[in-house]
């Protein structure tokens, strides 16, 4: 045997992972092979593994004898849409994709490739959690992610997918990371399993209903995207890099979508109901607003009184927040707080510029959000957009009330334009709310206080119950006709595109976590 055969056989056996019976039980399960993803997220052809034949060195519990082809984890670079990309594929056919100490070393050293070379990494998690035969190893090792995570934090864009078990410490690199994908059925995020909890607290609970991909996305909020199966995922993960930059000195590269930017939209003219208590659908109007009609929704699930997503206008990526009135009334919560801060700050950290569309009530009242923090939780919010640099425009569509028109990023927080439809009520609270306070000797006083009442709603709605005022006094640069929203959208973009903004010299900020 030459060379080059042994050479061509080793790279084989390695590839096999951890042989055919342990690849048709993941594939029973309706899970890929760690290759096999990684044949799906990379164009064709273009993945070059690294660490090839790295392996364990652990002699302990007859280790010594057990083979563990690329020690259960393969690392590489390759392209998505022609753009350089690294990645990891945790083996769960290679000892349960169980992570050891030079499992770890491999990821670590893609990981500082990734940072050195300034393109994303994506990391497939699919692994039963730390080596146990391999002691605090393993745990230093987690270490060492959990530190190159949160240094590259902001600087590359850091893409987590969940594709089975997750549990224990190894959650907590995904939890570091800008993004977390889930599929639907095959994987699994917790601290402590179903057993531990059942012993130590006496609950009953399932692996899917304690940290199941719906769970993550709908309750706790850990994830951010849940796909139908492996391929769908996949197909999600590269969509969302194009949204994205590759790095924090570029921004998100630019398509060219055929819609005209300066396309107006007539519908917008009648789209709100007469009744300003009547909810309606904001999808409708980011997707009008678009190119092409097409978003990317970011944590669709949670919190759905406030929507993050990613649109291209002008071939452009924006980040969107905007309040959902068809959910809560869009009222502002702990949980949309958060959702939004987060969202803000991966925006900016990435130069991708913000459109927030308002239609806020105010924040949701009541003890279960006063005892939860929505005080500390708010402010996080608040924190995000004035610390942000990057273009923020914003749209007032509806209601602006009170706090929650600041939080919905004002003036005063740094938008650098806003821009309102005649439909605007911008006051620090509704009509009906303030004339009680306001005109309350009068209404007490009179003759019929409901017909005086009536009176003083009118009268404090023609005077502050409109974009006019606000107008007048330079919070609202500019009341528009609702049909031109896309066309004054693009054209503020546009002016900012060259926008330079820089914040005091600081170690860093205290945001209230």
């Amino acid at each position: 045997m030459n060379k080059l055969e042994d050479l061509r056989i080793q790279k084989a056996a390695i590839a096999f992972g951890g042989g055919q019976k342990r690849i048709d039980a993941q594939h029973a399960q309706g899970k890929l092979t760690a290759r096999e993803r990684l044949d799906l997220l990379f164009d064709e052809g273009s993945f070059v593994e690294i660490d090839v034949f790295v392996s364990h060195r652990c002699n302990n519990f007859d280790m010594a004898d057990k083979k563990a082809p690329g020690d259960g984890v393969v690392t590489g670079y390759g392209t998505v849409d022609g753009r350089v990309v690294f990645a990891f594929a945790q083996d769960f056919t290679v000892f349960g994709g169980s992570l050891g100490e030079y499992h770890a070393e491999k990821i670590v050293k893609v990981q500082n490739m990734a940072l050195k070379m300034g393109a994303p990494i994506v990391g497939l998690n699919d692994s039963g959690g730390a080596r146990i035969q391999e002691g605090v190893n393993s745990l230093s090792g987690f270490g060492k992610i959990f530190y190159n995570n949160t240094i590259s934090s902001g600087v590359i864009p850091q893409i987590s997918v969940i594709m089975g078990p997750c549990a224990g410490g190894a959650v907590y690199s995904p939890a570091i990371t800008d993004f977390i994908f889930m599929v639907d059925k095959t994987s699994q995020m917790f601290i402590t399993g179903p057993q531990v909890i059942k012993a130590v607290v006496g609950e009953d609970v399932s692996a899917e209903e304690l940290g199941g991909a719906k769970t993550h996305n709908s309750i706790s909020g850990v994830a951010h995207f849940m796909g139908g199966d492996d391929k769908e995922t996949l197909a999600e993960v590269r969509e969302l890099l194009s949204y994205l930059p590759s790095n924090n000195l570029e921004t998100a590269p630019l398509y060219c979508t055929g819609d005209d930017v300066n396309r107006l939209i007539p519908e917008f003219n009648e789209i709100l109901p007469d009744n300003p208590n009547r909810p309606y659908d904001m999808y409708e109007i980011i997707a009008k607003i678009a190119d092409n009609g097409s978003f990317f929704d970011v944590m669709r699930h949670y919190a759905k009184n406030i929507i993050t997503c990613f649109i291209r206008i002008n071939g452009q990526t924006v980040g969107v927040i905007a309040n959902q009135p068809m959910v809560s009334a869009g009222c502002l919560d702990i949980d949309a707080s958060d959702k939004a801060a987060r969202f803000i700050r991966r925006c900016d950290a990435f130069n991708i510029p913000l459109l927030t569309l308002v239609d806020v009530p105010g924040f949701l009242p009541g003890t279960e959000q006063e005892y939860g923090g929505i005080i500390r939780h708010g402010a996080k919010m608040l924190y995000a957009y004035c610390e942000a640099t990057v273009p923020k425009v914003t749209m007032i569509l509806r209601k602006a009330y009170g706090g929650a028109y600041i939080g919905m990023c004002n003036k005063e927080l740094g938008a650098d334009i806003v821009i309102a439809w005649p439909s605007a009520q911008i006051a620090v609270m509704g009509a009906e709310g303030a004339a009680n306070i306001v005109f309350k000797n009068e209404i007490m006083e009179a003759d019929n206080p409901t017909e005086k009442r009536r009176e003083m709603v009118a009268e404090y709605e023609d005077k502050f119950n409109n974009p006019y005022r606000a107008a007048e006094m330079g919070y609202v640069d500019d009341v528009i006709e609702p049909a031109t929203s896309r066309q004054r959208i693009s054209s503020a973009l546009d002016m900012l595109a060259s926008k330079r903004q820089s914040l005091p010299a600081k170690k860093h900020g205290n945001i209230p976590l």
